[in-house]
C-alpha cells in the first residue's frame, strides 16, 4: 500500500453550548483533559498532530503541537478549523479529522481509512457507524483545500453538506459503533467516566 503522509487534527474550536460553554477538550475525564484522550489515541496513527482551537490557546500549549484558529470570526463550526488544517499541511497528504469529545475513537482509525484509499482512490473517507454517517472522523485529502474555501465563502457551514458534495467515501464501522460516541452534555460525560471507571 502507498505510504501517504497523514496530519492528524483534534477539532477543538467549538462552543459547546450543550455543556455549559465548557472548553469541551479540558474538560477532565478520568483526571485527565478529554483532549489527552483523543491525543494519545491519535498520536500513534498519524505522522503529526494539529490542534484547533478558539479559545484557552495557552493551555493546549502543555501538548506541544501545532494550535490553529479560525480564520473566520463568526463561527463557521468545524469545516473552519478543518480548512485551517489543510491550509498547513504538504500538498498531497491527508488530514485525519477527529472531535475533541471523542475520546473512544478506534486505535486503526488510520490504517482502515488509508485502506478504503487504497481500494477506491478516493480523496475524502468517512466513517459510517452502521446507522449514521460520522461526519467530525474523516480523512480529507489537501487537494480539496480550494474547494471547502469556497464552500466557506458562500457562507456555507454544515460539514455533512459539504461532505455529500464531495462524494464522500464510506467506511464502514458498524462492527464497533460506540467508539463514535460524542460527549456533549454532562450526562453524557458521567456516563462515560461511570462506565471507564
Amino acid at each position: 500500500m502507498k505510504k501517504h503522509y497523514v496530519s492528524g487534527l483534534i477539532l477543538s474550536g467549538g462552543r459547546s453550548s450543550r455543556m455549559g460553554h465548557q472548553d469541551k477538550g479540558l474538560v477532565l475525564l478520568n483526571g485527565k483533559a478529554m483532549i489527552e484522550h483523543v491525543y494519545n489515541t491519535l498520536i500513534a496513527q498519524v505522522d503529526d498532530v494539529i490542534i484547533s482551537a478558539n479559545q484557552n490557546l495557552e493551555l493546549y500549549q502543555y501538548l506541544n503541537h501545532r494550535i490553529l484558529s479560525d480564520e473566520y470570526d463568526d463561527f463557521r463550526g468545524p469545516l473552519a478549523g478543518i480548512y485551517e488544517g489543510l491550509k498547513v499541511i504538504d500538498k498531497n497528504s491527508f488530514l485525519l479529522v477527529v472531535p475533541c469529545d471523542g475520546p473512544l475513537f478506534p486505535a486503526d482509525l488510520c490504517k482502515r481509512m488509508l485502506e478504503t484509499v487504497a481500494a477506491t482512490d478516493s480523496k475524502l473517507v468517512t466513517v459510517y457507524d452502521g446507522t449514521y454517517r460520522q461526519p467530525t472522523y474523516s480523512l480529507i485529502h489537501q487537494s480539496l483545500k480550494d474547494n471547502l474555501q469556497q464552500f466557506l465563502d458562500k457562507g456555507e457551514r454544515k460539514l455533512g453538506q459539504w461532505l455529500s458534495e464531495n462524494k464522500t467515501q464510506l467506511i464502514d464501522f458498524s462492527d464497533q459503533p460506540e467508539a463514535f460516541v460524542n460527549i456533549n452534555t454532562e450526562a453524557d460525560l458521567a456516563k462515560l467516566q461511570q462506565n471507564t471507571d
